[in-house]
């Protein structure tokens, strides 16, 4: 009768079993022992359970969640990059571990840019984890609360990172530090904080709008920038208010009708045509903003 060959699956296993013999070899000369079997390969599940991958990852993506960064992957290139380095500065390493003031401020002052102060609840958690790092002392010198050197430091920082003129920024620091040895409230923290983040992109739209009125030349009509920043000091209104965002919102009550109006009256005056630099013009309409910040009592 014919034989009919082997099923693949049978060849397979057969191959197997031969593959493991030759691999196992005949034993250890003149010792009569055979070789101990080689341990079975561990799984790729198995593999990132010893080597802590897993729980690495899990960890990263909870800090991903809680800060909510504008941008994710640089915010974990960030993150893993601090995890290989090591050091105090690692996130999510207890903040009583950081060795001295520097260190201390830089991590805070990467916690609260990590979310745009709109997102309210990731700027807030962010704003609380730099006040906890801010607020821990090292070694015997452990103090609850953040002291008025270390918060006006981090706003002197805050404010050097934008483009805003260095006039407007002094005059909002003047207005909500505290003194150096004064302990300073979360409350009152965040609120400084977050004025200057405002101040950084009210500066940012007034310097967008300079360059409409400007046309992408390096200067434009005096009368017209005049106009312009009576009617955004109009729609800024009078008083202080306690949501320095609310200030951003400003924009919306000029109007493209009403600040068109406002730019033909100003083009109908008889009056001498002079030019506004954008330095000028941000210089005055930052301090516009800035006259309006509720100062820190």
């Amino acid at each position: 009768s014919r034989k009919w060959p082997s099923p693949p699956s049978a060849n397979m296993a057969a191959y197997d079993k031969r593959r493991a013999a030759a691999a196992a070899g005949p034993g250890l000369p003149g010792s009569g022992l055979a070789e101990p079997p080689h341990a079975p390969l561990e799984s790729e599940a198995e593999f990132l359970l010893r080597a802590g991958v897993t729980a690495m990852v899990r960890e990263a993506l909870l800090k991903v969640l809680e800060a909510r960064p504008e941008e994710p992957v640089s915010f974990l290139a960030d993150y893993f990059e601090r995890l290989v380095l090591g050091g105090p500065a690692a996130p999510g390493q207890a903040a009583a571990e950081l060795p001295g003031p520097p260190q201390r401020l830089a991590r805070a002052l990467w916690y609260v840019r990590l979310a745009h102060h709109s997102h309210r609840t990731a700027f807030d958690s962010n704003a609380a984890a730099a006040y906890e790092v801010l607020g821990c002392g090292s070694g015997r010198r452990r103090r609850a609360g953040v002291d008025g050197r270390s918060y006006s430091e981090l706003l002197r920082l805050i404010c050097q990172h934008g483009a805003a003129p260095a006039e407007a920024a002094a005059a909002l620091l003047a207005r909500v530090r505290c003194r150096d040895h004064e302990a300073v409230p979360f409350d009152v923290f965040r609120y400084g904080v977050l004025t200057c983040f405002v101040l950084l992109e009210f500066t940012a739209k007034a310097d967008a709008l300079f360059g409409v009125l400007a046309g992408g030349r390096g200067a434009a009509d005096g009368r017209v920038c005049q106009a312009v920043l009576r009617a955004l000091e109009e729609a800024l209104g009078n008083g202080h208010c306690a949501v320095p965002g609310r200030y951003l919102e400003a924009g919306s009550k000029l109007g493209p009708d009403g600040l068109a109006l406002a730019m033909d009256r100003a083009l109908r005056e008889r009056k001498l045509h002079s030019s506004m630099s954008r330095e000028e013009f941000l210089k005055r309409a930052t301090a516009l903003f800035v006259a309006k910040v509720k100062p820190v009592e």
